[in-house]
């Protein structure tokens, strides 16, 4: 069974544009509660996050019309991250997770995801179930059995102290000062608390969301503020956030920043010294660095890839019994912790190695060398395919033969927006961005 509405990270686009509408997200909720309530009973709850975009309200309402109208009983937590909707799903004995966000694309955008009772982002295949009810006429419950909607004021401080717990007993932040980055978005609150709390001395970037500034020059996604902060305030390290708090980049005390390929070499390599690397494997997308890889197989350990999407190195983390897995774009998955990425977390655990190693953050975030790597995205006009024009394929098999196995191509389609991602990487700099333009350009022209 295909998926049309869900993409790599569940349904998401412009909001009051489909399918990110409020009528969209009704039908959704309605399916998903049909999903979910199958045996007819009353006791069926859905948990809803949401970042700090404006239209968060929007959808959130929506959402709770279309649950409860199925008879599910909706538990409101309001602005967190979207790690502690996967948590909060299991603590609460939900059947059904949602986090409202567009993670780290622009205001304007929206997104909802699903969880499932276990915490971890719904397979594939329930996706297109859901689907396949928004079909079919809705179904909603007797006026008796209408579910119930109410708010939960301490989801956060229960996502607080879970993530603090995962430090090592004993463990504190005493004299770092540290720049956190909050992009405007779910941990404006709880990122800086936690930090504080554990003894760090916080210095908050975008901590004000007005609902339209969520990842506005600021974030994991546009680091220069953070950067500039971290050197005027003399600080040992900074975390970057996402807008919904489920990636990260850590920047050193010279504002150089720290990609997840990097941080998960390091922790890879403490976690095998330590002997907690399950089968001695990584878990990595196609998108990590060639570098990292060879990083590992000198380390004595595995990298296994997989397609893009956190829900794909967590599934395939789940299949493996692996336990360390993640994206180049910050997501980084520690199944022993949590269900799906989570920012802050990996942030403290970088920290934690600042702490029991006595290494500034400029040394341990560059573990290995990295093969050079172009990254370009092209935006196209909806419905077209520009991956499939003769000139496009030629223009990168023409590239591949340039290359001559000293390199590799990745060229495919944005699971979240319409882009088309263009990368390569090589050990010559100018091959490579020859290559590159000439493979975007035929893009372009076709986009």
């Amino acid at each position: 069974m295909s998926r049309k509405l869900f993409g790599t990270d569940g349904v998401r686009g412009t909001a009051n544009t489909w399918p990110m509408t409020a009528d969209m997200a009704l039908q959704l909720g309605a399916a998903a509660g049909r999903y979910f309530r199958n045996d007819g009973s009353n006791g069926h709850r859905v948990v809803i996050g949401k970042d700090t975009r404006l239209s968060g309200y929007m959808f959130e309402n929506a959402l709770t019309a279309g649950l409860t109208s199925t008879g599910m009983n909706v538990l409101l937590l309001g602005p967190v991250p979207t790690p502690a909707v996967g948590l909060l799903t299991t603590s609460m004995r939900a059947d059904l997770g949602i986090m409202i966000s567009a993670s780290h694309n622009p205001h304007q955008d929206n997104g909802i995801k699903f969880f499932g009772p276990d915490g971890f982002k719904l397979s594939d295949e329930a996706e297109a179930e859901i689907e396949a009810l928004l079909e079919e006429a809705l179904a909603p419950a007797q006026a008796v059995n209408i579910g119930r909607a109410r708010r939960i004021d301490d989801g956060r401080f229960r996502y607080m102290e879970r993530v603090k717990q995962t430090l090592p007993q004993g463990v504190r932040l005493d004299g770092l000062k540290v720049v956190i980055d909050c992009a405007n978005g779910a941990a404006y609150k709880v990122a800086p608390e936690v930090l504080w709390e554990l003894g760090a001395e916080v210095i908050p970037v975008g901590t004000s969301p007005n609902g339209l500034n969520i990842n506005a020059g600021c974030g994991s996604t546009d680091t220069q503020a953070a950067a500039e902060t971290i050197v005027s305030h003399g600080a040992h390290v900074g975390i970057c956030l996402d807008g919904d708090a489920d990636r990260v980049m850590i920047l050193d005390e010279t504002g150089q920043v720290a990609d997840g390929d990097q941080i998960m070499a390091l922790f890879a390599s403490r976690w095998a010294e330590a002997g907690r690397l399950k089968d001695g494997t990584l878990v990595a997308t196609v998108m990590s660095n060639l570098g990292l890889e060879r990083y590992l197989e000198g380390q004595g350990l595995r990298l296994q890839r997989t397609k893009v999407g956190d829900r794909y190195v967590v599934e395939a983390m789940r299949a493996g019994g692996w336990n360390l897995g993640g994206e180049q774009s910050g997501h980084i998955v520690m199944t022993d912790y949590a269900t799906t990425g989570d920012g802050l977390l990996a942030g403290l655990q970088f920290l934690a190695a600042m702490v029991g190693t006595g290494q500034r953050a400029s040394e341990l975030s560059r573990i290995f060398d990295r093969v050079p790597q172009l990254l370009r995205n092209v935006r196209y006009d909806a419905g077209a395919d520009p991956l499939s024009a003769a000139s496009v394929q030629s223009a990168i098999a023409a590239a591949e033969g340039r290359l001559g196995g000293h390199g590799r191509l990745l060229i495919r389609k944005s699971g979240t927006e319409p882009l088309i991602r263009v990368m390569g990487e090589a050990e010559d700099e100018g091959l490579l961005a020859e290559v590159i333009e000439g493979i975007v350009a035929e893009v372009q022209a076709v986009a």
